[in-house]
C-alpha cells in the first residue's frame, strides 16, 4: 500500500471518540486517548508522524478570576501561538504527507508552550482523520443517550439579584441560569422568576435567549 492507502486505512478504523475529561466548563477528548487509538495503527502500518515547530509568539495574558465575587483576583498566564509542520513518513517507501497545522495555548508561565503544543498535535490527528468527538454523533461508538437534570434548585435569598460588570461578567448563578435555558431545562421566565430578582437588562435578555431555544 501507498502512505495514503495506510493512512485511509487508519481513518476508516476509527469512527469516533468520546470526550474523556471536563476542565474549564469544557469537555474534550484527550492526546492520551487519541494515541492509544491512533498511534497502534501507525505501528501497524509503518507509519511515523513527524513533528517541527515554524514559529513560537508569546504574549502575557492579565485578567481576573471569580469578577462579581467573593473568590475575584488577579492571574496571569501566557498565551503560546505557534505554527507547526505535520509530516507523514511511511518508513517502508519512505512516502511523506506535509502538512502545516497552527494551534494557541494558554497556560502558566512555563507551560504556554506546552499546552500549544499538546493542543496541536490532538486536533491535528482529530481534524485529519475526521474522527467524530460529540457525545450524541451517530457513529459513535460510545454514544451516550440524552440526560435530563433538574433545573439549578436556588433560594430566593442566595438569588436576590444577579450583577454583572462593564465586560458583561456574571455570577456563576446566572451563568448556570443560561445553560439551563440551553439545554432545555427551563422553558419559561415564570422559573427564574419565581428564584431571581432580575434587573430589566437581564430580563431582556433571558428572555431573548429562551424565545431562541424554545
Amino acid at each position: 500500500m501507498n502512505i495514503y492507502a495506510k493512512l485511509l486505512k487508519i481513518q476508516q478504523e476509527v469512527k469516533g471518540l468520546s470526550k474523556d475529561k471536563k476542565g474549564n466548563n469544557y469537555t474534550y477528548v484527550t492526546g492520551n486517548k487519541i494515541l492509544g487509538f491512533i498511534k497502534p495503527l501507525m505501528d501497524e502500518n509503518s507509519l511515523i508522524l513527524k513533528q517541527e515547530i515554524l514559529s513560537i509568539d508569546n504574549e502575557r495574558q492579565d485578567y481576573k478570576t471569580g469578577i462579581g465575587t467573593q473568590y475575584e483576583k488577579e492571574k496571569s498566564e501566557i498565551l503560546t501561538k505557534v505554527m507547526m509542520r505535520f509530516t507523514w513518513v511511511d518508513c517502508e517507501t519512505g512516502e511523506t504527507d506535509v502538512n502545516l497545522f497552527g494551534a494557541n495555548g494558554q497556560n502558566e508561565w512555563e507551560k504556554g508552550l506546552g499546552s500549544a503544543l499538546t493542543y496541536a498535535e490532538r486536533y491535528f490527528l482529530l481534524k485529519y482523520f475526521h474522527i467524530a468527538t460529540d457525545e450524541d454523533d451517530i457513529d459513535n461508538p460510545d454514544r451516550k443517550p440524552a440526560e435530563k437534570h433538574p433545573a439549578p434548585v436556588v433560594t430566593k435569598k442566595q438569588g436576590e439579584l444577579i450583577k454583572g460588570d462593564k465586560e458583561g461578567n456574571y455570577t456563576k448563578a446566572f451563568y448556570n441560569v443560561k445553560l439551563a435555558i440551553s439545554d432545555g431545562r427551563i422553558t419559561s421566565m415564570s422559573q427564574i422568576t419565581d428564584v431571581y430578582t432580575l434587573s430589566d437588562e437581564l430580563t431582556n435578555e433571558l428572555t431573548e435567549l429562551l424565545t431562541k431555544t424554545t
